[in-house]
Order: structure tokens, then sequence, then C-alpha cells
């Protein structure tokens, strides 16, 4: 039996902003079309080369900088990234692509002081604003004794709900989608618990629907043992899927990407907890030691923009594409664009048409089913997903995108997110 009432929260975009073809020195030509193409298909490492072979005979190639910037940013080899941007930026000082990305670069680094006028550059007023607010406290200040704060689900299915205090205020549930960006607050309850707002902008959701979404910030939030200072959040109607997708069960908010991408985080479906640690070269060192003895899968992954982790993966025998990790599909394993459903021969079943909803609104989505999904080694069997028309992401930054990997893949698993190594470790328990 198919999941119904399919709901997707995501996504957030934060412009990734490909330069265009052009400039391109007599005799470069070929290296810098081959470049490109590759990395069109996700072929970053190869693309690298090519890029660097250009820099060699041309250290002033603007387009080769400004890609070596991004597939640094990609790799979130920050130093990197700051470096080959910079040098783009001193030859085209106004270009809104390089701007972008080593605004990203600094916000990666909670630099916010350094990100926020780029930002204004490119005109994201509101977000500017929001960094520019954290210049009397650093932001993500961890706080508490411990190494590890456990927090146990409310609920695993058809996501997973923990409880989440917020500004020191009594414990309310957020669920956990890794299709959201920075912690994401219902306006009426970031109003309770007095959510400072700089302004609002507009993002792309699930279903191709687009809404308004605010930038805030708020003084604390308490996860199990840890109290992090000074976060910035996000408002959307969050308590919407409420009744829809948690059977009643009031939800305040969503534990993003950005929030994880400070601790070495495990989701553990299994035993029904997030685990978070704090990242030290111990806990590394630890947990790589334990991955080598567990045999753990290990898939390496890359992020574009804020919070959008990319993968290979295959759906039946499509081959290897990109996908994007987005733990936020409940009741489902699966979403993909109608060019994958075509590689993959996924049939769709209209007789099953529903309505879903996302972070813009209620759309149409009609499920499928994926005979094998596979993540890196990671394959499954029988994976519903569904399909809603327009994919955002299919190629949006620049590289393609083939589907995003979900909640029903991931269940059977406790998923460790090393965002310093840029690996996904997956442990099966049967």
């Amino acid at each position: 039996m198919l999941p119904r009432g399919i709901i997707c929260t995501a996504v957030f975009f934060f412009p990734c902003l490909i330069v265009p073809l052009g400039g391109i020195a007599f005799g470069q030509q070929d290296n810098i079309g081959t470049a490109d193409s590759l990395f069109k298909a996700g072929k970053f490492a190869e693309a690298e080369k090519l890029y660097a072979r250009v820099l060699d005979k041309d250290a002033k190639s603007y387009q080769a900088l400004v890609k070596m910037g991004y597939l640094a940013l990609l790799s979130n080899r920050l130093d990197e990234a700051q470096n080959w941007l910079k040098k783009a930026l001193e030859l085209k000082p106004d270009d809104p692509s390089p701007i972008s990305l080593l605004a990203e670069t600094f916000y990666r680094r909670d630099d916010f002081g350094r990100a926020a006028p780029l930002l204004r550059a490119i005109n994201q007023e509101a977000k500017a604003k929001q960094l520019e607010s954290f210049k009397t406290g650093a932001p993500y200040q961890i706080e508490g004794q411990a190494q590890v704060a456990s927090l146990k689900f409310v609920m695993t299915d058809p996501l997973p709900v923990v409880q989440v205090r917020v500004n020191g205020k009594d414990p309310v549930n957020f669920f956990i989608d890794t299709g959201g960006a920075e912690i994401i607050l219902d306006p009426e309850f970031a109003q309770k618990v007095g959510a400072t707002k700089y302004g609002s902008e507009t993002g792309a959701f699930g279903g191709g629907k687009k809404a308004a979404f605010d930038f805030a910030r708020v003084d604390s939030v308490t996860l199990g043992d840890f109290t992090i200072k000074n976060v910035p959040v996000h408002l959307l109607a969050v308590r919407r899927f409420s009744q829809p997708v948690f059977g009643g069960r009031q939800v305040d908010g969503i534990i993003g990407t950005v929030l994880l991408y400070h601790f070495l985080a495990t989701l553990d479906y299994p035993r029904g907890e997030l685990v978070l640690q704090r990242k030290t070269s111990a806990s590394q060192s630890n947990f790589a030691r334990e991955a080598e003895q567990d045999r753990l899968i290990s898939v390496p992954f890359w992020m574009a923009g804020d919070h959008y982790m990319v993968a290979w993966g295959t759906a039946n025998q499509s081959g290897p594409m990109l996908f994007f990790v987005d733990t936020g599909l409940a009741g489902g394993g699966f979403m993909s664009p109608e060019s994958t459903l075509k590689k993959a021969n996924i049939k769709l079943l209209e007789s099953q048409a529903s309505e879903g909803v996302g972070g813009g609104g209620k759309f149409r989505s009609v499920p499928f089913v994926v005979d094998e999904l596979t993540f890196g080694e990671a394959r499954e069997k029988n994976v519903p997903g569904s399909f809603s028309g327009p994919f955002q992401l299919e190629d949006s930054f620049g590289f393609h995108i083939g589907g995003l990997i979900s909640h029903v893949f991931f269940r059977p698993h406790a998923v460790t997110f090393d965002f310093d190594g840029m690996r996904i470790f997956l442990k099966r328990k049967e």
C-alpha cells in the first residue's frame, strides 16, 4: 500500500549563480567546454582537473576561477573557495556569481560579518540584515558540559519528531528535515517566543509551489543537553502540517541541515533518536574508528548553497545520478523529475493520485514504486515515491540532479552526516 498525503517542506533557494560561457581565450575553448560538460554531469573531480589546466595556461581565466571556487565550495574546502573567488572578483568586482558563492563561503564559517555586505550587493537585503544582527553575539555558540546529546524521537513516522526549547520556553515538537536550511519556526510560535524578524523573501517548495518566508533570529535553542545561543531562523507556516501529516500532534518548527552542520549528527531511525556530537578531533577520530570497525557504508557528498547535499545513486537501471538528500518527504522515499521517470522506466499510478502539502501549499502528488533505489552502496527494494510536476532543483545549480532521496529509504538505517569529511555514513539495522 502506498502512503498518501505526502509532504515535502523543502526547498529554500540560496542562489548559486552559474557563470555563462564567454570571454574564453583562443586555444582554451576545448578545455573549458569539456570541463563545463563534466561539471554539468556532476563529474566534479574530472572537471576540476581541466579547469586547473586552463588556469595553468591563463591564471586570469575568469570562468575557470569561478568554477574552481564553486567546486571547492561544493566540497566544503572553504579556504580554497575563498582564494579562487577573491581572484575572480579582482577581475570582475561586480559580477553576482562569485559574490554569491563567496557569501556562502563566509556563511558556512559563521562569519556573518563578511557575508552580509556581499549579500546586500546582490540584493538579498533581508538575509543581510539577519546576519548583521549577530555582530553583538557570535552565532551557534554551543553551551553545556556534555560532549554528546541524544534526543529521543517523539515519533519516527511519517517523519522523526523531537522536543526542543526555544528561548527557554516550554518544550515543543520540531520535526527533522534536511530539505530545510536554517531552523524553521511557525510564525505564531515565533511571536510567542519573541523571535526578531528582519524581512522576507520568496522560496520554492515541493510541487513547484512558491511562498514567502521570513528571516529572523532567536536567543537560544535547547536540544537535550546542549543549548545553542544566537541562532538564525526562518519563519514559515509549520503548524499546517500538524493534522494532515502528524495525526493532530502540533509541530511548531523544523530542524534543518544548517543546525546539523554544526555537529557530527546522526539520525538513528531504528533506535528512534537524534544524536548530536560536538565536532572535535576526538569525536571525529572515534567515529572514524567505529565506522571502519562496523564497516559502515560511506557515501561521499557535495553541498550546494546552504544545505543542498547531493550524492550518487541509481533508480532501477537508470545509471548513476546525483540525488538531493532531503529527509522530509513524509511517507515517501523518492521524488523525481519526469526525465528520471523515463530513464528508470518508472510507471506512475495515476489512479492513486492524491493531494500533497508542502512549504508552498497543496499540490497534486502521483505515487509510484521504485523497484530498486541505491545511494552509494546502500540499496533498498520497492521504495515508494511520488511525482508532483516540475522538479525545481533538476538543473538549478548548473549540474543535473535526478531526484531527491528521502525518509522511507533511510528508515532502516542510522545515518550520520560528517560535514568535515563530506561523507554520509549508513548503518542498516535489520
